[in-house]
């Protein structure tokens, strides 16, 4: 169980555009921490778009101290320590998202616009995340940060994938393919044993870098046999 907690946000619409990023990725539980503004405001509710729900239901508290509840407190941060600062010592959105159970209660906290999450604040949390930017402007805004690490989070425990009726090719039906496709190649001559293996190597790593789904390896299975089918 995932909520997102935003600590003194003070832009109706970066909390609106944060709650529909929100919405993308399938998690609905929001806390605010002594808002400077009134997340219910017009900006927010426009820039939230259809996820407007979220905004109504979300809970507004006045300090760090009411996330004693979850199993974890997860800080987000942009301003990087040095080797010493172990507070600012961060994983990145993909290492968290690989870490964390669907079965823990997390909260994940993102700071001020301005000036983020103090170091008092977290020193509050269990570790902190950061999204590795440019050095020359690393800044990012708080709901394409947000953005980012709920990709990142979905990819790993999400549920309703719009890719989910896409399913990938399996290792049995790859290697049906460079079968098929090495039977091909022992059909054709030559200079030397080692060209012909060099080739089938190539194109066994070629395939394997394909990333194919189960339709397109059907499709290549299917090509493939015709094709012996011509040779002999």
């Amino acid at each position: 169980m995932i909520t997102i907690v935003l600590v003194e946000p003070q832009e109706p619409g970066n909390i609106g555009a944060v709650v529909r990023a929100m919405a993308n990725f399938d998690i609905d539980r929001l806390i605010i921490i002594n808002p400077k503004c009134n997340h219910l405001h017009e900006d927010s509710r426009r820039r939230a778009v259809h996820a407007t729900k979220i905004l109504e239901r979300a809970k507004v508290v006045k300090s760090f101290s009411s996330l004693k509840k979850f199993d974890y407190v997860i800080g987000t941060t942009g301003q990087m320590g040095t080797d010493y600062n172990i507070t600012r010592s961060p994983l990145h959105p993909d290492e968290f998202a690989k870490k964390i159970q669907k079965q823990n209660n997390i909260a994940i906290v993102f700071g001020r616009e301005s000036s983020g999450l103090t170091n008092k604040e977290l020193n509050k949390c269990d570790f902190i995340v950061t999204i590795p930017s440019s050095k020359k402007y690393h800044s990012l805004n708080l709901s394409h940060a947000a953005s980012i690490i709920f990709y990142e989070l979905y990819k790993e425990l999400g549920k309703n994938k719009i890719t989910n009726h896409i399913p990938p090719a399996t290792k049995k039906e790859k290697e049906i393919i460079i079968e098929n496709f090495n039977k091909i190649l022992d059909t054709i001559e030559f200079s030397t044993k080692e060209k012909k293996q060099t080739q089938k190597l190539v194109w066994k790593k070629l395939f394997s870098k394909a990333m194919l789904t189960k339709r397109e390896a059907f499709a290549v299975i299917g090509l493939l046999k015709k094709l012996k089918k011509e040779k002999k």
